[in-house]
């Protein structure tokens, strides 16, 4: 991520947002001693959202009424650090671009690929306007908008790289999930090793922001030596494990002989389901002197691929070490799926490295915090979408709303103890 991009987190830290009421803000935002009560309530609810030094003091600043929008928005100036900082209510977009209510239909179809000049034909204004808006989405810290509690951040993540194209050329977007969330997505134009530590670079910084000792305890790939070379050298401690998966994947993609392949598929996953590692070896042993046998007629080249679970049996068996890691790359895999969709749906990118990766990023945010279908939320008990289902909380009821007050939070705390 370039440098302006960050100097843009940096600017946005100096404003925090709330989720006032709508019929009522105009009439608190005038009066000093109804702003300060109000301000006073949510500090008390959301001590996250604020800096630190708020609770020794502050004062009320100026009211500042925008050109663009005829919402009236209110300054403070923190007593300890002498910083001012703008209160920006929720139904208000950033940059005072448009009102929530107006965009939040507008990105959530964005969700489903809708291009911006069917929205524009739909909605009014003109394409570059959502487009704008969107690309601004884009801005906010990945991880510390998705997860409010530091006691969330993940401690399995599964990352792989989303093959794609800039302006005809090759890139690739290193993808780190976690708890049915996205929570890394940068772009490099190539795969190598220095590229991607820099690019999954960007989630540790994000996730470090959280919890400073931040370190994952594993991470799941499917075997490319440079992810995994990457993810050693940004945390050092990280244990890596392999994809399962893939071997069956492999076999499956040149297998022609449906009968063999039959059998080899039902062996494969009766290893993986073994219950410790002994049995896991155990199985691997018989499953590859039964295809070494030549009475069983197994292609060559499907003899390599079995083979190499003696070759890897240590990154496989690694996973029984930790029972809540996952074991293949299945979840990042459903994630790319509607991120495969959403790239061939815009013909992938056509600008700067940079307003690419504001598009994806901003795709990802969408993605964690719009609404899920209504049979999900409901099998979730009301929980609309990932992000929400991860923290088992919403600052409020309109997903956008809550996306940008989730945007805004400035610390972290751990989740409290449930007293029942």
């Amino acid at each position: 991520m370039s440098k302006k991009l960050y100097s843009q987190f940096k600017y946005q830290k100096r404003i925090i947002c709330l989720p006032f009421d709508k019929k009522t803000y105009y009439d608190i935002v005038k009066d000093a001693t109804k702003f300060r009560a109000s301000l006073g309530e949510f500090i008390e609810q959301f001590p996250q959202l604020f800096p630190a030094e708020i609770t020794q003091g502050y004062q009320l600043k100026e009211i500042r009424k925008p050109k663009k929008l005829p919402v009236p928005i209110r300054r403070i100036l923190i007593n300890k650090t002498n910083i001012s900082y703008t209160i920006r209510p929720s139904f208000v977009m950033p940059y005072l671009t448009a009102m929530t209510e107006d965009a939040e239909r507008v990105l959530f179809l964005r969700k489903y690929n809708v291009p911006f000049h069917a929205l524009s034909y739909v909605f009014g204004e003109n394409a570059m306007k959502w487009f704008r808006i969107s690309q601004n989405i884009g801005r906010n810290s990945i991880v510390s908008t998705t997860i409010k509690y530091a006691t969330d951040l993940p401690q399995h993540v599964v990352a792989d790289e989303k093959h794609t194209w800039i302006k005809g050329e090759k890139a690739y977007i290193a993808t780190t999930c976690a708890n049915n969330c996205i929570l890394g997505a940068s772009l490099v134009k190539n795969a190598n090793e220095t590229e991607l530590t820099k690019a999954y670079g960007i989630f540790k910084k994000e996730a470090q922001v959280i919890q400073p000792d931040y370190a994952p305890k594993t991470v799941i790939t499917d075997g490319w030596l440079a992810t995994q070379n990457a993810f050693k050298t940004l945390f050092s401690s990280i244990i890596l494990i392999a994809c399962f998966l893939h071997i069956f994947l492999k076999i499956r993609k040149r297998c022609k002989n449906k009968e063999i392949f039959s059998d080899i598929s039902d062996k494969l996953w009766n290893c993986f389901k073994a219950p410790s590692k002994r049995n896991f070896s155990q199985r691997a042993r018989r499953l590859i002197e039964w295809a070494s046998n030549s009475k069983n007629n197994v292609p060559s080249f499907i003899l390599e691929k079995i083979e190499k679970l003696r070759e890897k049996s240590i990154s496989f068996t690694k996973a029984y070490d930790f029972p809540k890691a996952p074991r293949t790359t299945n979840m990042v895999d459903r994630l790319m799926r509607p991120m495969d969709k959403h790239l061939f749906c815009s013909q992938y990118f056509h600008g700067s490295l940079e307003t690419a990766e504001l598009s994806i990023r901003s795709w990802t945010l969408i993605q964690n915090f719009a609404p899920s279908n209504p049979y999900t939320i409901k099998k979730f008990n009301g929980w609309q979408s990932p992000a929400e289902r991860l923290n088992q909380f919403r600052y409020h009821d309109n997903w956008l709303q809550n996306l940008l007050v989730s945007a805004s939070q400035r610390r972290h705390f751990n989740r409290p103890q449930n007293p029942l």
